[in-house]
């Protein structure tokens, strides 16, 4: 047989694949990495790459430029960022703010939209994420980012190749960040029909559901009061706190037993309670590993970080919005509360594949700053490079396995799509504070270079 010719190889730099169970040197690490058809081929010393390179191999000299897989950002609102990027939501404050208002009003504005994103993400070294709430409870929304028309305009996009990154989406059968009803809620599910011609590009993996807020607004739902005395409802619609919590276990089990994936915008421990109970019950009666999550989880506590490990359920979070709003939590919940928030340490101690993600809009689409927050919010680290690694892993190994995708993606082993980034500097030889100043030279995407410095 002849020998495999590479398409692309990049060698003289460490090449961290992150295919081994957890921090240190995986199995697999290198100096060099050989591409073919989209896969990865080989890696190893450079000489181990020299008998695959042709007369049309590219050949990139990292002159001491490091690879690592490509950034999966597992919570970021694409066409709502391409709307109003360079602003987000937070911008230079402290806090959220109600954000510009530049509504996406016609099917061509949504497409330049999510090309714009699609252009900022490469640059930032990002290859997938997840669109967290696209669908027919949004086909009114004044954003104009989240209804029918943006997935449209995904599907187009898909078939015409032009989508610069991997997109996995929920649909939404209710409004962002509000209320949607059982009856609409059942009424999505029964239309579903059919898979995207290449779920690898753009798969709609399941169902999001708005259990309720955020604690700064005090519209998460808890088992206490606020320190002002009020508390909150649930998003999902229903005649009283026991309705309401009942639609939403029906919402859960129903999904599951369909077959979809569910992410729970769930932020008080009172949601977070319910929504792995819905978990508990629907896998009691069919055990299915859906790859079930709750999004946010601020308030999330020790009991149910061992249940979420138990029953596969994962959790996707922003540090940015810890360290930002922690003095907004101790307001509305009393003082010293916000300690408790956010448990980013124990929640990877009990092994949850946790998912930093940058929510964006709402903050910028940086994963180099989340790491970075989430480094202060956990405290010092006994070895800072093995911190730098496992909050990397919070951004590649553990997105592809909230994506049911991690036989594929997530890793630079051999064999696994070619979805990787360059980084000027070797992520493991500086701390997290200051892996912001590190640039991303190059992104590629299933062996396709599609951003270089």
């Amino acid at each position: 047989m002849p020998k495999p010719v590479a398409d692309l190889v990049l060698r003289g730099g460490p090449v961290h694949t992150l295919a081994g169970s957890g921090p240190g040197p995986g199995p697999a690490s290198g100096t060099a990495l050989a591409v073919r058809s989209g896969r990865v081929l080989r890696v190893g010393a450079d000489a181990d790459v020299r008998d695959l390179i042709g007369p049309a191999t590219e050949v990139v000299d990292l002159k001491g430029r490091a690879v690592i897989p490509g950034i999966n950002d597992a919570h970021l609102h694409a066409t709502w960022l391409g709307a109003l990027w360079p602003d987000t939501l937070f911008g230079d404050h402290a806090a959220p703010g109600p954000g510009p208002q530049r509504p996406l009003c016609t099917p061509a504005e949504r497409r330049a939209a999510i090309l714009k994103a699609g252009d900022l993400l490469a640059r930032l070294g990002i290859t997938s994420y997840t669109e967290p709430g696209l669908g027919p409870g949004e086909d009114a929304g004044l954003a104009g980012a989240f209804g029918m028309s943006v997935v449209e305009q995904y599907r187009n996009l898909a078939a015409e190749g032009l989508l610069r990154a991997r997109v996995t989406a929920l649909w939404l059968y209710g409004e962002l960040d509000g209320p949607s009803t059982l009856d609409d809620y059942r009424a999505g599910l029964a239309a579903l029909g059919g898979r995207d011609p290449d779920p690898a590009m753009l798969n709609f993996a399941g169902v999001k559901i708005f259990a309720d807020g955020i604690p700064p607004m005090r519209s998460a739902y808890t088992h206490h009061c606020y320190a002002d005395g009020s508390h909150a409802e649930l998003l999902v619609a229903g005649e009283n706190d026991t309705e309401r919590e009942q639609n939403l276990t029906t919402m859960i089990v129903e999904a599951h037993h369909a077959g979809l994936q569910v992410g729970v915008h769930a932020t008080g421990d009172r949601a977070i309670e319910l929504m792995l109970d819905a978990v508990e019950r629907a896998r009691a009666e069919r055990d299915l590993d859906l790859r079930h999550y709750v999004i946010h989880g601020d308030m999330v506590n020790p009991a149910q970080l061992q249940r979420m490990a138990r029953l596969g359920v994962g959790l996707s979070t922003q540090a940015g919005i810890a360290v930002r709003t922690a003095s907004m939590v101790d307001a509305v919940l009393g003082a010293q509360r916000a300690g408790s928030t956010w448990p980013l340490r124990e929640t990877l101690d009990v092994g949850i594949p946790l998912c930093l993600t940058s929510d964006a809009p709402v903050l910028p689409p940086d994963w180099r700053r989340e790491i970075a927050a989430a480094d202060e919010w956990m405290g010092p680290a006994d070895n800072p490079r093995d911190r730098v690694e496992t909050l990397l892993r919070c951004y590649t190994v553990h997105p592809a396995r909230q994506d049911g995708a991690e036989t594929w993606k997530g890793t630079l082993a051999e064999g696994m799509v070619a979805d990787l980034c360059v980084l000027a500097a070797d992520p493991l030889t500086v701390t997290a504070a200051e892996l912001p100043g590190v640039d991303v030279d190059m992104t590629v995407l299933g062996g396709r270079v599609v951003h270089e410095r």
